[in-house]
């Protein structure tokens, strides 16, 4: 079996995010587990709206908590790296289509916790950009499969 990428976040995203992890799995089931409990006193379950949108609820709740744990288990917890080369954690400004952006490459579950747009390095224009350097440019095949360039402007480490 392949070994899995591993998503860079900083300490400070790495604790925020298992912050929220622990929230949601106490406090927050506790109160889905508690407007389920509610809704199964009021009787018939086949018309029962409340209760439907409880369980509804729950299965976000727990999907998300399975996606944060995983994000989390397979996390490379580190500093950002130097900014000279792109990287995961690095803040990219780079020419999109002739259109200058400023992005982080890196994992969007961190979206909000950062001020920037967040581009991952397993989507096709973080792959495409992985390790280039300033002034470098590529190109990659959009969603219709169209070729995009891309100009790398500047590299810094992300300091957030």
């Amino acid at each position: 079996m392949a070994e899995e990428k591993k998503t860079w976040l900083s300490p400070e995203t790495y604790e925020k995010l298992r912050d929220e992890l622990e929230h949601m799995k106490t406090v927050q089931r506790e109160d889905i587990r508690k407007k389920i409990e509610q809704a199964r006193s009021e009787g018939d379950l086949r018309e029962n709206g409340g209760y439907h949108a409880a369980r509804e609820e729950q299965s976000k709740l727990e999907g998300r908590i399975l996606e944060l744990t995983h994000l989390l288990e397979n996390a490379d917890v580190s500093a950002p790296p130097k900014g000279d080369v792109v990287a995961s954690g690095c803040v990219i400004t780079a020419k999109i289509r002739g259109v200058e952006e400023t992005f982080l490459l890196g994992a969007r579950e961190a979206s909000n916790l950062v001020d920037l747009e967040i581009y991952p390095e397993s989507a096709p224009l973080g792959v495409a950009i992985m390790g280039l350097k300033k002034g470098d440019t590529t190109t990659f095949k959009n969603r219709m499969g169209r070729p995009v360039k891309v100009e790398i402007i500047d590299i810094k480490p992300f300091e957030g």
